[in-house]
């Protein structure tokens, strides 16, 4: 079974930036292959997609998140992140990194000042 690894979160204040980062533990040739996402889910809210990356590096955003996050991946390293800027209030949630249809435990990112 693919175990995903978050970190990154934390609290930031408005304005600012949070990277995010997710480490896979499974084969190079398997996760090169994989679909990687990001979702997120705040409190009381059904969670959500936020931005998906391709083994290619095609991407999608979430309107919400777009012009402001860019995913990215490493699959030498079986690695992928978040690069989350102009952060707001409305971007607190736990973010759950994904691999097809594994996901990780989720970290937490608040936004407040």
């Amino acid at each position: 079974q693919v175990q995903l690894v978050e970190s990154g979160g934390g609290l930031v204040q408005p304005g600012g930036s949070l990277r995010l980062s997710c480490a896979a533990s499974t084969s190079a040739i398997m996760f090169s292959a994989s679909l990687m996402g990001w979702y997120r889910q705040a409190p009381g809210k059904q969670r959500e997609l936020v931005a998906t990356i391709t083994g290619r590096g095609s991407t999608n955003y979430a309107d919400s998140v777009k012009g402001r996050f860019t995913i990215s991946r490493d699959n030498a390293k079986k690695l992928v992140a978040l690069q989350m800027n102009s952060l707001q209030p409305e971007d607190t949630a736990v973010y759950y990194c994904t691999m097809g249809r594994n996901w990780g435990q989720g970290t937490q990112v608040t936004v407040s000042s």
